[in-house]
C-alpha cells in the first residue's frame, strides 16, 4: 500500500534576526523551484558526490532517507540532488550555521509558484517579507514537517500540485494544532509544495503565537500522519477495504474457528506442569513481604520478573504456543489491510493485549499463599437442575423443546412461551420453574430477574424442589431487585432438606468461602457430606481435597483417596488427576495452578480473537458483547465462578 512519510524536526529560534535562520529557511522553501528532470542515464556531478559524501558524514541519518535508497540503486543526476534537497532540509538548524551548505542553498533555483512565490497558510495570500520578519524575531521552536508521498502515488490521488496540499493543510490545520498542543487560535504555519525527484513533498512550518507552548512527542507525529493518510487515502482504503472485506472475513473465520478449538482444549483440559508448581510456590513465597495491593504493577522488579517467567513457561505449552500464533497472523493480517504497522512477534508476556495474564498469575499465588479453597466445577453447568423424570406431560415436553430448538422460526418459539405460560398461570409448577428459567437466562423472552424470582417462588410454594434450589440461587445474586440472602439461604436448605444434593453442595460451598455468610466448617462439611452421599461429584471431589490438603480439616488420604475415588467414577477429571499424583508427594494447590492459569490463558484468547478496528475507526465489540452477557447471566442466578447454568431441556437426573 502507498504511504505517506512524515518528519518533524524544529529549529530552535533566537529572536536574532539571522536571515541564515528560521526567516532564511521559510524564504528558501518559499522561493526554490523544483529540480528539473533528466535522463536517468546522466550521473551524477563531482560536485553532487562530494556533498553527497560529506551528508553523510556530518548527518548519518541521511541514510534512512528513501532518497538514499533511490540514490544507491542509481546514481543519476536526478536522484542525487533530490537526496542533498531532502537531507539540507531535513538538517536544517545545522546546516544553515555551516558556509559549506549555505553556498548550495544560496544557488538554488525556486519553488513551484503561487504567484511570487510559492508560500500558502490560512490566508489566501501570503507577503513573504512579513512572514520572515514575523519568524526572525520569533523566540521559541518552529517544527519544520516535510510531509511527502511517492510520485506514483501523488499522482494517482491527485497531490501532485501545491493546490491540493493547501487545500488538504487548510482542511487539517486544527488536527495539526492539536497534536502539537496548540489552541487553534494561537496556531500559526506556512507551507510551500516541491516536487522534487521521486518524492513530491511539502515544506510546512509551524508554531505557536505563544512560545514555549507547543509540544510534539512521537505520539503527536504519529497523530499528523494518521489524520492526513486517512483523508489522502481515504478513497483508496475504502475500494481496498471493499475487494478484501470479503477474505478479511473468510481470514477471521477460519482462524478464529482454529483458535476456538485451541480454546476447547485450554479450556477443558488439565495441565500438570512441574515447573510452572515450582515458580507459583516460589512467587507465593515472595508476596509475603509485599504490602498493600497485590498486582503486578505494585511488585517489586523480583517479583514481577517471575510472573514473567511464569507466562513464559505457560506459553510453551503447545495448544497456547499454537493460539498465540493464530492469535498473531490473525492480527497482522488484519492490520496489514488497513495499512497499520506490522505487529513485532512479542512474548506474551509482553503482548499488551494479554497484560491480564501476569495479574491472574499473582492471584493464583496470592491463593496459595493463603490457602484459599478453590471449586473445580465448571462440568456442574452439564447437570445442573435436573427435572423429574416422571413429568413428561406431553404438551409439557413438546412446547419446552419447541422453545429450546433454534431451528425454529422465532413466532413459533414464541408461541410455545405463550402456551407454556397459559399451563403456568393455571397453576402448572413445571410450566412455571420453565418460565422462571426463561426469565433469568432471556431465552426467547427478555430477561427479567423479578420475573424469574416470581415464577420460581410459585413453583417452589407447591414444593417442587428444582425450583426451590433456582430460587435460592436467584436470591443469592448481586441484582439489588432481587438479592434476598437470608431467603436465598432458606429456600436452598428447603431444597437440601428434601433431598437436593446441588443445593447441599451450594451451601457447604458458600460456608467454606464465608463471604455472604459467617464461615463455619462445621456446617460446611455436614453440607457437603449430605450431598456426596447423595452422590454428588463435585461434594466428594471437593471433600476429597480438603481432606488431602490438611488446611481447614485434619489431613486423612485414607478419606480423601475414598471420596476423589467416588468422584473420579462418576468422570470428575480432576479428582482423577489428584488420584495419579497421591504419591508424588506435590502440594495440591499448586498442582491445579497451571490447569487454573491454562483456563484462564483460554478465556483471555477467546475474548481477544477478533480485531478491535476497521478501516473506518469502527470497534469490534465481541468480546464486550459477550462480557455484558455474563454479567447479565450473573445478575440473573450464577455466581461468577460456580457456571451453574441451565443449557437445554434435560428432564432425566
Amino acid at each position: 500500500m502507498a504511504r505517506l512519510i512524515v518528519k518533524s524536526p524544529y529549529i530552535k529560534c533566537t529572536g536574532s534576526g539571522n536571515a541564515a535562520g528560521v526567516g532564511g529557511y521559510l524564504r528558501y522553501i518559499g522561493t526554490r523551484e523544483h529540480v528539473q528532470k533528466v535522463a536517468d542515464d546522466r550521473p551524477p556531478t563531482r560536485k553532487q558526490e562530494q556533498l553527497v559524501a560529506k551528508m553523510l558524514r556530518d548527518f548519518p541519518a541521511v541514510k534512512d532517507l528513501d532518497e538514499y535508497s533511490d540514490y544507491f540503486e542509481h546514481k543519476t543526476k536526478a536522484n542525487a540532488s533530490a537526496l542533498i534537497t531532502m537531507a539540507l532540509e531535513e538538517n536544517w538548524s545545522a546546516v544553515s550555521q555551516m558556509d559549506g551548505y549555505m553556498k548550495y542553498i544560496a544557488t538554488r533555483p525556486r519553488a513551484e509558484r503561487l504567484g511570487s512565490h510559492g508560500l500558502f497558510g490560512d490566508e489566501d495570500s501570503v507577503d513573504l517579507k512579513e512572514a520572515m520578519a514575523e519568524l526572525n524575531s520569533y523566540t521559541g521552536n518552529v517544527w519544520t514537517h516535510i510531509i511527502s508521498l511517492h510520485q506514483e502515488d501523488a499522482a494517482r490521488l491527485g497531490y501532485d500540485s501545491a493546490q491540493a496540499w493547501r487545500n488538504l493543510i487548510r482542511a487539517h490545520r486544527n488536527d495539526i494544532a492539536a497534536a502539537m498542543k496548540i489552541p487553534p487560535k494561537d496556531f500559526r504555519w506556512y507551507a510551500a509544495f516541491h516536487d522534487e525527484g521521486g518524492h513530491p513533498h511539502i515544506h510546512m512550518m509551524a508554531w505557536s503565537a505563544k512560545p514555549g507552548q507547543a509540544y510534539l512527542t512521537r505520539a503527536g507525529i504519529r497523530q499528523i500522519k494518521s489524520v492526513l493518510t486517512n483523508d489522502i487515502f481515504k478513497q483508496e482504503l475504502l475500494h481496498i477495504y471493499e475487494q478484501k472485506s470479503a477474505s478479511r472475513d473468510e481470514l477471521v473465520r477460519q482462524t478464529r474457528q482454529e483458535m476456538l478449538e485451541l480454546i476447547r482444549t485450554m479450556q477443558t483440559g488439565l495441565c500438570d506442569h512441574p515447573e510452572v508448581e515450582t515458580l507459583m510456590l516460589q512467587l507465593a513465597q515472595g508476596l509475603e513481604t509485599v504490602r498493600g495491593k497485590k498486582s503486578y504493577g505494585y511488585l517489586p522488579k523480583p517479583l514481577k520478573a517471575l510472573a514473567d517467567q511464569i507466562v513464559d513457561q505457560m506459553e510453551r505449552i503447545p495448544a497456547v504456543a499454537q493460539c498465540y500464533e493464530k492469535w498473531l497472523k490473525l492480527q497482522g493480517q488484519v492490520d496489514s489491510y488497513y495499512g497499520g504497522d506490522e505487529r513485532k512477534r512479542q512474548k506474551l508476556f509482553q503482548q499488551k493485549e494479554f497484560r491480564a495474564i501476569k495479574n491472574a498469575v499473582i492471584q493464583e499465588a496470592e491463593r496459595i499463599r493463603l490457602g484459599e479453597i478453590t471449586f473445580e466445577d465448571e462440568d456442574l453447568s452439564a447437570a445442573d437442575e435436573p427435572e423429574s423424570a416422571r413429568y413428561n406431560a406431553v404438551f409439557y415436553c413438546q412446547y419446552r423443546d419447541k422453545i429450546y430448538d433454534t431451528d425454529l422460526p422465532l413466532d413459533e418459539r414464541d408461541y410455545a412461551v405463550e402456551q407454556m405460560t397459559t399451563a403456568a398461570q393455571a397453576g402448572n409448577p413445571y410450566a412455571q420453574h420453565l418460565l422462571g428459567k426463561l426469565y433469568r437466562d432471556g431465552t426467547v423472552v427478555i430477561p427479567d430477574a423479578e420475573q424469574a424470582r416470581d415464577w420460581f417462588q410459585r413453583a417452589a410454594e407447591q414444593g417442587l424442589n428444582v425450583a426451590r434450589y433456582a430460587l435460592g440461587k436467584l436470591l443469592l445474586t448481586d441484582d439489588p431487585l432481587v438479592r434476598n440472602i437470608p431467603a436465598g439461604l432458606y429456600w436452598l436448605e428447603q431444597a437440601q432438606q428434601n433431598g437436593s444434593s446441588y443445593a447441599g453442595y451450594r451451601l457447604g460451598k458458600e460456608y467454606l468461602r464465608g463471604e455472604i455468610v459467617p464461615k463455619d466448617v462445621p456446617k460446611a462439611l455436614e453440607y457437603l457430606n449430605d450431598s456426596a452421599q447423595r452422590g454428588n461429584q463435585f461434594a466428594q471431589y471437593t471433600l476429597g481435597k480438603l481432606y488431602l490438603l490438611g488446611r481447614v480439616v485434619p489431613q486423612d488420604r485414607r478419606l480423601a483417596e475414598r471420596w476423589l475415588k467416588l468422584s473420579a467414577e462418576q468422570g470428575n477429571e480432576y479428582a482423577q488427576f489428584f488420584l495419579d499424583r497421591l504419591d508424588q508427594f506435590r502440594t495440591p494447590s499448586a498442582l491445579l495452578a497451571a490447569t487454573h492459569l491454562l483456563r484462564q490463558i483460554g478465556s483471555m484468547f477467546h475474548d481477544n480473537s477478533l480485531p478491535k478496528s476497521g478501516p473506518t475507526g469502527i470497534r469490534y465489540t465481541d468480546h464486550k458483547l459477550r462480557q455484558r452477557e455474563r454479567e447479565k447471566k450473573i445478575a440473573l442466578g450464577h455466581k461468577a465462578d460456580d457456571h451453574e447454568e441451565y443449557q437445554g431441556p434435560t428432564m432425566s437426573m
